[in-house]
């Protein structure tokens, strides 16, 4: 597996709200100094949710310091629980973590990159800035916000990168055009889009549609984003008679290995397509939110990502998994 977790300990050691709904923890870890990682990753932490231990995954803020981790976390009332517990985190409180992994990656012998950031979005997106900027490598920071007072982070990027940061808030009636700003691009250049799944989604035809080559195009998702809202569903077990409740806190992915209904897996973030399973039929609708697979096979539903994706109504799945044989 390319994601080889080792798990440790860390000490909250400071909080701050970043924007109204985005609040900083920064985590100082037992046994500093942190070893190297690449930029753009991300962590899991071990977080209380009702009461129950959940993991959840969190992009790291900036570049890499040598004894602390930096995470900001958006309450999202539609989410499954995951951001309350990790609000109600005060300092000095102690917190399980991974070492930092990273799917992105940066090829820093391109001049050229194009940065979105859609909301929370923005996490991963400062340090690859940051880096890129004391390389002499030309970016431009596209972040798309509801309005400016959400903006986390907007002072220290305004800093670092003036008249290349471009805020698009929907209180003004600004919005990024895609197919305009990937037109305009250079023909070397690479884009990063980190932001909710419809901004995703349309990226991705964009670029298309611009002809452009699409390994030039790069995602970094936060898989709590979808076209629905985060609620129950059922799942059913192909040549069983299982049906199991994926309640809104929980992913399919998990439910289904509690069960016993094992599935591989690998970066539990959408991306890495290693625990898609077939999707057998469906009584209401797939809540795609991974971005390993194409608009087309999202569209058919004839595999779903449990670690991400989702449902509405009752999806029945095969994991593979037959019972023995009496």
């Amino acid at each position: 597996m390319r994601f080889a977790e080792q798990w440790s300990w860390c000490t909250v050691d400071a909080i701050r709200d970043v924007a109204p709904t985005i609040r900083e923890i920064v985590l100082r870890p037992d046994q500093p100094p942190i070893a190297p990682y690449p930029i753009g990753s991300h962590i899991n932490v071990v977080v209380l949710v009702d009461g129950q231990p959940m993991r959840r995954c969190y992009s790291l803020v900036g570049e890499r310091a040598c004894d602390l981790y930096r995470i900001a976390v958006r309450l999202a009332p539609n989410s499954r629980g995951g951001s309350r517990g990790m609000w109600n985190l005060q300092a000095g409180m102690r917190i399980e973590i991974s070492n930092p992994t990273s799917l992105l990656d940066i090829d820093w012998a391109r001049q050229n990159y194009c940065l979105i950031a859609g909301g929370i979005g923005i996490t991963p997106i400062i340090g690859i800035a940051s880096a890129l900027q004391r390389r002499n490598i030309g970016v431009q920071l596209h972040y798309a916000v509801k309005s400016h007072a959400d903006a986390a982070y907007l002072d220290e990027l305004s800093t670092m990168l003036g008249d290349r940061l471009i805020v698009h808030a929907s209180d003004q009636g600004t919005q990024i055009d895609l197919p305009a700003s990937f037109r305009a691009l250079p023909d070397d250049a690479i884009t990063i889009i980190c932001g909710p799944m419809r901004m995703l989604e349309a990226a991705r035809r964009a670029w298309n549609e611009a002809g452009r080559t699409p390994s030039d195009l790069r995602f970094e998702t936060f898989g709590s984003s979808g076209l629905f809202p985060t609620a129950e569903f059922r799942v059913r077990l192909k040549h069983t008679d299982a049906e199991l409740v994926v309640p809104q806190n929980r992913s399919m992915l998990d439910v289904l290995n509690e069960a016993g209904f094992d599935v591989m897996s690998d970066c539990q973030r959408g991306e890495c397509g290693v625990c898609a399973i077939d999707v057998v039929s469906i009584e209401g609708q797939i809540d795609h939110r991974d971005v390993f697979f194409s608009a087309q096979q999202k569209q058919g539903s004839r595999k779903i990502c449990p670690c991400v994706s989702r449902a509405v109504g009752t999806v029945t799945v095969d994991t593979l998994y037959r019972p023995e044989a009496i």
